[in-house]
């Protein structure tokens, strides 16, 4: 595939810096480097550690691997990490077009905000921060629909013939697997029409499947990735939400063409892996094996579904009649309809400013956030069963205040 088509002008010119080329060979044993800055190592302070986790097994940091964890690392990042994020993707997705394919570590949300960079230019049809046209799709509690959007790329496409303009949507942002905010997961069947359609119409998928390892049901989700057969699918997992929020893992996985572009931009910004938290979750990888990071996630999912239970109850208890959700498969979060209230903006700085309590407007989660929405997004993963049953009977009440107030207002009116 011409994956030249997709990129934005600013990726197009973007080149890899020479430093950037050569850092690969810094590892070589015995050879002379003259190449570029690598600080003396001799004068790092930090020369070893030790971190004990939670069931008292000892990782020991060597000065040797600190050493090389504190020094400008590889682009792509650490390498041991690669390997077992290589082993990991492979035993979770298969990827079909697995000999094309990359990958590389980056932090947070860093490598999806470079995909936006790599692939949009202002008027693009896509969904992001990026001054594009939207694209409106109609979706469920699945997420969006197949036909609704087959037919709005048709219609777009039509009157892109009509009115002799380039048509040109590249790229589609998938959350597919207990996506926030809605907590819900989009079934196979679903998937597998969306990729048809992708392939069709010749769009990208960005997956950006942060909650992947936080679903509810006992199989763990296909993902894009897994039916892609043509090179289409950029694939961003983290492991913040069940390893270490601070740590900040982000790796990425896809056409090796997208992702070295990626690597241009990671070598002008980052310049490379944050060395230290990947060493150290290298380190956890081989204590732990694959199979004891998927023991972990299985636990860590437990006590997610735990206190989502107790959220539902609680919710029930208080909330029946006041608003309207459904059961999350996965996530952190219960999604939750004020049919009673137009903006819970309103109700949201109410809640904030006199009560003590912070729910999130659902505004924010909409393609026009300056609308009125009648959502509000509730985090359950750190609040326990009983500041969650507090919580819902303050909101209970907030929410009856604000409807008597908007009843008299009306009155008035």
């Amino acid at each position: 595939m011409d994956y030249t088509k997709f990129f934005a002008e600013n990726a197009a010119r973007r080149k890899p810096s020479w430093i950037g080329r050569l850092r690969m060979y810094s590892t070589i044993p015995n050879i002379l480097w003259l190449a570029g800055g690598l600080p003396n190592p001799s004068r790092f302070p930090f020369s070893e550690a030790k971190v004990t986790l939670r069931d008292g097994t000892v990782i020991n940091i060597s000065p040797k691997t600190m050493a090389a964890a504190l020094q400008y690392g590889s682009k792509e990042g650490n390498v041991q990490l690669l390997n077992y994020m290589s082993g990991l993707t492979q035993r979770l997705h298969a990827p079909p077009c697995w000999p094309q394919t990359k990958q590389l570590i980056t932090m947070g949300q860093d490598g999806l905000a470079k995909a936006f960079v790599m692939l949009v230019d202002p008027g693009d049809y896509v969904l992001s921060a990026l001054n594009p046209r939207y694209i409106s799709v109609e979706e469920d509690e699945e997420g969006m629909l197949p036909d609704d959007l087959r037919s709005t790329l048709a219609q777009l496409k039509l009157e892109s013939l009509i009115k002799q303009h380039e048509f040109r949507p590249k790229l589609m942002y998938v959350n597919p697997s207990s996506n926030s905010p809605s907590g819900k997961r989009m079934n196979e069947q679903r998937r597998r029409e969306i990729y048809a359609i992708a392939c069709e119409y010749d769009l990208l998928i960005l997956e950006d499947d942060r909650c992947y390892f936080l679903n509810f049901k006992d199989d763990l989700p296909p993902s894009f990735l897994s039916l892609d057969t043509e090179g289409r699918v950029i694939r961003f997992d983290t492991f913040s939400d069940v390893v270490n929020t601070g740590e900040l893992t982000e790796c990425i996985t896809g056409p090796k063409p997208l992702l070295d572009c990626i690597l241009h931009h990671v070598q002008a910004t980052v310049l490379g892996g944050i060395g230290l938290p990947q060493a150290l979750f290298a380190e956890l990888f081989r204590v732990w094996g694959l199979d004891g990071f998927l023991r972990h996630v299985k636990e860590v999912r437990q006590l997610y579904c735990s206190r989502r239970d107790a959220t539902l109850l609680a919710a029930e208890k208080h909330l029946t009649g006041l608003c309207e959700w459904n059961v999350p498969d996965g996530g952190m979060f219960l999604w939750l309809k004020v049919p009673g209230i137009k903006d819970t903006r309103a109700l949201s700085s109410e809640c904030s400013s006199a009560n003590n309590l912070l729910l999130v407007p659902g505004n924010g989660f909409t393609s026009n956030p300056e609308l009125p929405c009648q959502y509000l997004k509730a985090c359950y993963s750190s609040a326990s069963p009983e500041q969650m049953d507090k919580a819902f009977g303050i909101l209970a009440d907030l929410i009856r205040e604000e409807m008597q107030r908007n009843k008299c207002l009306q009155a008035q009116a």
